[in-house]
C-alpha cells in the first residue's frame, strides 16, 4: 500500500454546505478548526477547502451546480429537512471545555459530556454531540480509559 502524501491523513471526509464559506467562518471559530486551503470559485463559491483540526483533515464544498457538476448530489441536512447526511468524530484533548467553548460560540449541544465504558475489552471515552449551522452532527472526544492487555 502506498502512504498518503505527508499532508494528508490516511482517511478524511468532505462535507458539504448550502453556504460554505459561512461553514467554514462557523467551524473556524466555534470548533476550532484552521483554514489550510480555500478555492473560490464564481461569486464566492466555495469550490474546495481544507480544514485541519491536530493531524486531521476534512474538506468543506458548496452543493449542487457550479463547477463541479459532479457534486450536484451533495447536500446539505438543511435541505433535507434537518436529515443527518453523517456524523464527524474528532479527538480533543478536553472535552469539556471543547464543549464549553463550542456551546459558548453557539453551537447547539445535542448530548452533553459524559463518559461511555464499552467494558475492560474496549475502554471508554468521554464525548459529546453538537450540531452544526446547517444540520450536521458531530461528535468530540477523548480516550478515557484504555482498553486492558489480555
Amino acid at each position: 500500500m502506498t502512504e498518503p502524501h505527508e499532508l494528508w491523513p490516511r482517511i478524511s471526509s468532505a462535507v458539504f454546505y448550502d453556504d460554505a464559506g459561512a461553514a467554514i467562518d462557523w467551524l473556524c471559530k466555534v470548533f476550532g478548526f484552521e483554514v489550510r486551503l480555500k478555492v473560490e470559485g464564481e461569486g464566492g463559491r466555495i469550490e474546495h477547502s481544507e480544514l485541519t483540526f491536530g493531524d486531521g483533515v476534512i474538506m468543506i464544498g458548496s452543493v449542487g451546480q457550479g463547477a463541479d457538476a459532479a457534486r450536484v448530489h451533495c447536500k446539505s441536512p438543511r435541505s433535507l429537512g434537518g436529515a443527518n447526511t453523517q456524523s464527524l468524530c474528532v479527538y480533543v484533548d478536553d472535552v469539556d471545555a471543547h464543549c464549553q467553548r463550542a456551546r459558548d460560540a453557539g453551537a447547539q449541544i445535542l448530548r452533553e459530556p459524559a463518559t461511555d465504558d464499552y467494558g475492560d475489552e474496549y475502554g471508554a471515552n468521554r464525548s459529546y454531540e453538537a450540531l452544526d449551522l446547517e444540520g450536521h452532527h458531530w461528535w468530540f472526544m477523548r480516550v478515557a480509559r484504555d482498553p486492558k492487555a489480555p
